[in-house]
């Protein structure tokens, strides 16, 4: 302790009290500071600008995702089609398709249609036995239902 007067005494008294009691009792500091409170502000600006570019930017990617997808069916469509191009080009390939689909016979041949029921006697009826009939019968009776009216 000093050696003085009693005023010089109870002052030291006072500072060395005041510094037990400050540094007992650890300094709060403001969580939020004016650099975080600024730095909170331009994150969200920056948010709220970029949600819309970039809501754009996936709606486009995943269009461009839709649109290759497109292009590749395309692709192998068109190569669908000139295998069945070439396959056409071969005379083969095209009497057999005629013998089947249009119930072409060479001349001299005997051609038979023979009815694909399953009771052995053809007995479809109604439009089943519509759809089974050749294109030509199929015409034929589409004009006979039209000339009977019915």
């Amino acid at each position: 302790m000093p050696q003085g007067s009693t005023a010089t005494r109870l002052r030291a008294l006072g500072e060395q009290a005041a510094a037990r009691v400050y540094r007992a009792r650890p300094q709060r500091r403001n969580r939020l500071t004016g650099r975080a409170a600024l730095l909170a502000l331009v994150v969200c600006s920056l948010v709220v600008a970029l949600a819309y570019p970039m809501r754009q930017w996936v709606s486009q990617q995943s269009e461009i995702a839709e649109q290759q997808r497109r292009a590749e069916e395309a692709r192998a469509a068109v190569e669908d089609l000139r295998d069945l191009k070439a396959r056409w080009q071969d005379d083969a390939y095209a009497e057999r398709q005629l013998r089947e689909r249009l119930h072409y016979v060479r001349p001299g041949e005997t051609g038979y249609v023979v009815p694909r029921g399953t009771d052995g006697a053809g007995g479809k009826t109604g439009q089943d036995a519509v759809d089974d009939l050749p294109w030509y019968e199929k015409l034929w009776s589409g004009i006979d239902r039209a000339d009977s009216g019915g």
